[in-house]
């Protein structure tokens, strides 16, 4: 975490080349949808609808990028028409740099079957590891605001190794966001939680933060977490998310918001990369939550991973759509009072802002056409001035 002259927290460094620095793997996600049930063995089910579209890491990329923090990737790729398909989706269409991702002869994309059902999903994956170690398909990594990683017993964040990448962000000035996944093995290892001295945030689910922190209660597990990293964040499902921020002595919960949810694939992503917009801008907690909450409310709406996370044209549609209702019942009269705060970062007239591509293979979105040369998003523009960008919308995916 920086801090400035007298000891007090400070965000890190506006001047760098990106707001947001990753190192992961890039999948080939095709989605499945509105299925009444898996398939059980020697059946076939139809799904009513279908996507394809980057994943893995790459939901993280586009989230952030969609969001309009300056991202950069480093990934491989493979040298078959599913690699050739996810580098195009990111660099070109949705504006993420690759400049230290590289693609490799003869390894295929790794790929990730996901069904959606009853609003949860099961996954059937494919692949290998990279051709190259981090250390040598990064190098010095980019001067980079953030960094987000997951944390995992092999690979220590703070480890002195050549791998420690993050690490040497850090030292840089980035401020590191981790995550976590599940433990299959059931350990849980202590060693995890170990590298949150070297984190400036910790967003864990509450099923992965009650396990690591052995407690019986989210709140419990987020008050052992906020003793061990500046920003601790536990996601809840239909209970929202709950959070403690020490450098602002802040505590904030939010609730999730009741929509309909169609395809929960990328949403932990989407609400990682709203907490991360929110902390580089010095939004209050309780705005971070609110906003991280309606950024993975208004993707699970929709199918196709990584492509249905929402830009600012998508915020603005459903803000305006809340806000012209007013207060019709005690709960859109809660969404008003709760996410008012969205007027003072989104102008009020139509905005050219980013919105949601066609998550298939076969048909190029125009997302890019709409992003164009690089152009503050609403939340970074003086708010009594127009919006500049003369390109059209994108599409909405479907």
């Amino acid at each position: 975490m920086l801090e400035d002259t007298d000891g007090s927290p400070v965000l890190a460094d506006p001047g760098a080349e990106f707001d947001v620095f990753l190192h992961g793997t890039v999948f080939l996600d095709i989605i499945f949808t509105g299925l009444a049930t898996l398939p059980s063995n020697g059946t076939e089910v139809w799904a009513q609808g279908m996507g394809s579209c980057p994943g893995g890491i790459a939901n993280l990329a586009i989230a952030t990028s969609r969001l309009g923090l300056r991202t950069s990737l480093a990934a491989a790729f493979g040298d078959d028409d599913y690699g050739e398909f996810c580098w195009r989706t990111l660099s070109e269409q949705e504006g993420v740099d690759l400049s230290h991702s590289e693609r490799f002869e003869h390894w295929h994309s790794p790929v990730t079957v996901s069904m959606a059902t009853k609003g949860d999903r099961s996954m059937v994956s494919h692949g290998h590891a990279a051709p190259v170690p981090p250390s040598e398909m990064i190098g010095k990594p980019p001067p980079s605001r953030a960094v987000m990683v997951d944390l995992t017993a092999d690979e220590l964040v703070g480890a002195d190794h050549d791998d420690a990448w993050a690490a040497r962000a850090a030292e840089e000035g980035a401020l590191v966001f981790a995550d976590v996944g599940w433990d299959a093995t059931g350990t849980w290892s202590p060693a995890v939680l170990d590298q949150l001295g070297h984190c400036h945030a910790f967003l864990p689910n509450a099923a992965e933060a009650m396990a690591y922190t052995h407690t019986d209660s989210v709140r419990d597990a987020l008050y052992v977490l906020a003793d061990k990293v500046p920003l601790a964040v536990v996601t809840d499902g239909a209970n929202g998310a709950v959070a403690i921020d020490s450098t602002t002595g802040e505590e904030a919960h939010a609730p999730a918001l009741r929509v309909p949810a169609l395809d929960p694939t990328g949403a932990g992503d989407v609400f990682g990369a709203g907490v991360v917009l929110g902390t580089l801008s010095g939004w209050p907690l309780e705005h971070r939550l609110a906003f991280a909450t309606a950024c993975s409310a208004l993707a699970v709406q929709q199918f196709g991973g990584s492509l249905a996370a929402p830009g600012w044209g998508d915020l603005a549609d459903w803000w305006h759509g809340i806000r012209d209702k007013g207060g019709q019942d005690a709960y859109h009269t809660s969404l008003v009072r709760r996410y008012g705060f969205l007027d003072d970062l989104l102008p009020v007239g139509p905005i050219s802002g980013v919105r949601r591509a066609a998550a298939t293979i076969a048909r190029f979105s125009d997302v890019g056409l709409a992003r164009g040369a690089h152009h503050d998003p609403p939340w970074a523009a003086p708010l009594e001035k127009p919006p500049t960008d003369p390109a059209r919308p994108a599409r909405r995916g479907r």
